[in-house]
């Protein structure tokens, strides 16, 4: 019965599909920094890279914590920062997974997949990376960010 409650909750469907609604509004928004820094001001595309990534991840945890999980824990300011570099700590962990699971899968795993003279196996498999990232990210966010499966405690 608990391990069923556990599961429900960590599979809720509203709340995965806000979420992955809220990455790709995080996505829009750092690709559109690295443009505009990058394209625009001659910023190293790196540098861009980062601005829109800490741009992007502060974003995405207060559009999660107001509407994803606006459920879950104390919305004190105390409390709202603690989340807020949690969430930092679980993106860092998935955006590793995902930049692994790119270079697994087009570095060590010889694959190659041409759509109208072009290889687009790396796109396939950022896609896949991300999508991996992604669903690391959801889990620790609902586990150790928000706390979904105990309840509002002060996280």
């Amino acid at each position: 019965m608990a391990i069923s409650f556990r599961l429900d909750s960590l599979l809720h469907r509203a709340r995965i599909g806000r979420f992955a609604s809220v990455g790709v509004i995080g996505a829009t928004l750092e690709t559109a920094v690295v443009a505009v820094l990058a394209g625009a001001f001659g910023i190293s595309p790196l540098l861009a890279k980062a601005a829109g990534a800490e741009l992007s991840i502060s974003t995405m945890f207060v559009i999660n914590d107001r509407w994803t999980f606006a459920n879950e824990g104390r919305s004190d300011a105390g409390s709202s920062i603690r989340r807020w570099q949690k969430s930092h700590c679980v993106r860092i962990v998935g955006l590793t997974v995902a930049f692994a699971t790119l270079y697994v899968l087009t570095s060590v795993v010889a694959i190659t997949l041409v759509f109208k003279g072009f290889d687009v196996w790396p796109v396939v498999a950022n896609t896949i990376g991300i999508g991996v990232g992604m669903t690391i990210n959801y889990v620790a966010e609902c586990l150790f960010t928000w706390n979904v499966l105990e309840g509002a405690s002060d996280v």
